[in-house]
């Protein structure tokens, strides 16, 4: 199952940079990457083809797969962590410290690098995250139904923020970016951004699944963590971190994006059963797919004008979170 989703991400991400305005062959688009690559010559591809390959679609859509796969397992871990089916980075208030951190940056400051975008997202994510545990108070054992209660109180507190950064602006030009923004695109991908997010989800994931025995503990309750020989108090502030730097990379470049983190794991346990270090794979490769869909028909659909590829993703999603409860309910238990 995972090489069957792997090739069709491969698949998705060729057909995606070979759709747009000007019509790229998928075995021209693989002719360019391969050439730039391994240098193994030109072939009877345009000069432009080429430079819209490599310097606008190849960047988004590689930042499209990236931030897919980051929002999926991230959705993925957090249902596990607090054992809530409903738990995704913006109910734990990890968008929302990310999107507070860049709107502050854009209306306050005035603008910047993609570096301090990526720094702003980053710090107020991981604000967000402990601001939640704090008030929830995970130190003292008192579980995780008030981590998920603590993150909607931070989530909307944090909105409320933003919201009032946007319409006391001076700008109107920064404000209305920044609502853009708010609800995602991937329409000026920075380098920079790209690569921090790419690192960051390498690592991320690849520490998540050496520990996915951890997470199936702890999703099974404090008590089976516990006769594992797992604090699940310090795991699950640790790994809630972790994940927020995770997240708050990836918003910094795509905006908020939502139900990616809440719908894919869901589909990924309905093909895979409860073990995370099968669920964590094929959430991120579902993800990764989704996304990079739904980015296509947000810059297509409609062209030349774009739509943030946050509605489409609500617009698929949420007809699907629909038909997953006239459906028997997934675990996020491990079995």
């Amino acid at each position: 199952m995972i090489a069957a989703l792997a090739s069709a991400a491969i698949i998705t991400a060729l057909v995606a940079v070979s759709i747009g305005p000007v019509p790229i062959a998928p075995s021209a688009v693989v002719g360019i990457i391969t050439d730039g690559l391994f240098s193994t010559g030109h072939g009877d591809w345009s000069d432009s083809a080429q430079q819209i390959v490599w310097g606008t679609r190849l960047p988004r859509v590689a930042m499209a797969l990236v931030a897919g796969a980051v929002l999926a397992v991230s959705g993925a871990m957090l249902q596990a962590l607090v054992r809530n089916s409903l738990a995704d980075p913006y109910l734990l208030g990890l968008n929302s410290g990310a999107s507070t951190g860049v709107a502050l940056v854009v209306l306050v400051i005035g603008g910047g690098s993609a570096l301090l975008f990526s720094g702003a997202a980053l710090a107020g994510a991981i604000g967000a995250v402990l601001l939640v545990l704090m008030l929830a108070g995970v130190a003292n054992r008192r579980g995780p139904l008030r981590l998920v209660l603590a993150g909607l109180a931070v989530g909307y507190a944090l909105n409320a923020t933003t919201s009032f950064l946007v319409f006391s602006s001076d700008s109107p030009e920064a404000a209305r970016s920044v609502l853009f923004w708010l609800l995602g695109s991937l329409a000026a991908v920075q380098p920079l951004a790209l690569a921090a997010a790419a690192v960051s989800a390498v690592i991320g994931i690849s520490i998540l699944l050496v520990i996915a025995p951890m997470i199936d503990a702890l999703a099974s309750g404090d008590d089976s963590a516990r006769s594992a020989g797992i604090d699940p108090e310090r795991t699950r502030i640790a790994l809630m971190v972790g994940v927020s730097a995770m997240v708050g990379v990836t918003v910094a470049a795509v905006g908020g994006v939502g139900f990616i983190g809440l719908v894919v794991p869901h589909l990924a346990r309905r093909l895979a059963g409860g073990r995370h270090r099968v669920v964590l794979p094929i959430s991120a490769l579902l993800g990764a797919i989704l996304l990079v869909a739904a980015d296509t028909v947000a810059r297509t659909a409609f062209a030349p004008q774009e739509i943030p590829v946050g509605v489409i993703t609500g617009i698929i999603g949420a007809p699907f979170l629909l038909l997953l409860l006239r459906t028997p309910s997934s675990s996020i238990h491990a079995s």
